[in-house]
């Protein structure tokens, strides 16, 4: 620190040490410990310097140089009790600095997360969201993509998990306007769009720390941007747990073609029904007959691969092909009879079928 800036340090820590010579005195001259008053007087004086900046180790090393000053005047036979004061005083003094310390954190973690939650749900007026926006980092100016991390157990902005990825963010990137958080028990990284890899470094780490799945949303400009790509990713995951897809990373941007699918529902479920439902009257249900052709279109209609996905042999793959060739009409084999059944099998995942009905 120059020599001008610790001037200016003594300055604003004197201003806050008003009376405690006098405190020091009394209470070594009668030997006693400092009184109720005398400690509120500290507490309060501690708080107020916490809040207008002043750190503590500045305090401390004032109210001891203080104590010397004060030493010299002290009696002999009251000298001794000068530290036990002293000890008291910076006690008082100290555990009010740390108070508003504590109240300063929590009414900040209380604004990130008010902030948070207005910019994930949309609340709160975009130009205010937007001004808030930048004491977090974001400059929602900028598009910005979100991915969302989820594992076998929820997470907290406080746990392991969140401190590790964190730490390997910071490490990476530093400070690029990356802001990472927690909702519902996943964890979030929101990115600006000219910096892809923070979220694909984020992926990474979280899959690694969680051993659970990452939806990646796409880019999107505005403060409603952050919104329908969190949206997007949050959907993403949806659409994983229903399809069965394994995959540890999902893009948003791969996965277009579901929503599309999905956007008529009626459309899809009188497709399922017509395709499928003969599937019904096979023994056992439809369901082990969909099984099979969900693995035989996710193995490229490889046979072979699909009958080591399910566990059975090439000869029961065939069979059930052949089953399914005889009960819908439609020849999985055949390239434009296989596009139909394969669009079903789709809408089927989607609409949780056979298990609910349509």
């Amino acid at each position: 620190m120059t020599e001008s800036g610790t001037v200016k340090e003594h300055e604003g820590v004197e201003g806050y040490l008003e009376g405690y010579a006098e405190i020091l005195t009394g209470a070594c001259v009668t030997g006693r410990n400092l009184t109720r008053e005398e400690r509120a007087a500290l507490r309060s004086r501690g708080e107020r310097a916490a809040e207008v900046g002043i750190g503590l180790r500045a305090l401390v090393r004032a109210h001891l140089s203080a104590a010397q000053r004060v030493l010299p005047g002290v009696p002999g036979s009251a000298a001794g009790h000068l530290l036990s004061a002293v000890e008291q005083a910076v006690d008082a003094f100290a555990e009010g600095h740390e108070r508003a310390q504590r109240l300063a954190i929590r009414q900040e973690e209380a604004a990130r997360r008010e902030f948070i939650d207005d910019l994930l749900y949309g609340r709160s007026d975009l130009g205010r969201l937007a001004e808030r926006a930048v004491r977090f980092g974001l400059l929602l100016s900028h598009a910005h993509a979100v991915a969302v991390a989820q594992g076998p157990e929820p997470y907290d902005d406080g746990c392991a998990v969140t401190r590790t990825v964190e730490s390997s963010l910071l490490a990476r990137f530093g400070d690029r306007r990356i802001l990472l958080t927690t909702r519902t028990g996943r964890l979030i990284c929101v990115a600006p769009e000219d910096e892809p890899e923070v979220l694909t470094h984020f992926a990474e780490q979280a899959y690694a720390a969680t051993g659970g799945q990452v939806a990646i949303g796409r880019a999107h400009p505005g403060a409603g941007g952050v919104v329908h790509s969190y949206e997007e990713a949050l959907n993403a995951l949806d659409l994983a747990a229903r399809m069965g897809m394994g995959e540890p990373v999902l893009r948003a941007a791969d996965l277009l073609v579901y929503p599309v699918l999905a956007r008529d529902r009626q459309a899809m479920a009188d497709l399922v029904r017509t395709a499928l439902g003969p599937l019904q009257q096979a023994r056992g249900g439809a369901k082990p007959l969909l099984d099979t052709l969900a693995a035989y279109f996710d193995t490229g209609c490889v046979t072979a691969q699909a009958a080591r996905r399910l566990n059975l042999s090439v000869r029961a793959i065939t069979y059930r092909l052949d089953r399914i060739h005889r009960l819908t009409g439609a020849d999985p084999g055949d390239p434009v009879q296989r596009y139909t059944l394969q669009t079903a099998v789709v809408g089927a995942r989607l609409l949780d079928w056979p298990d609910q009905p349509l």
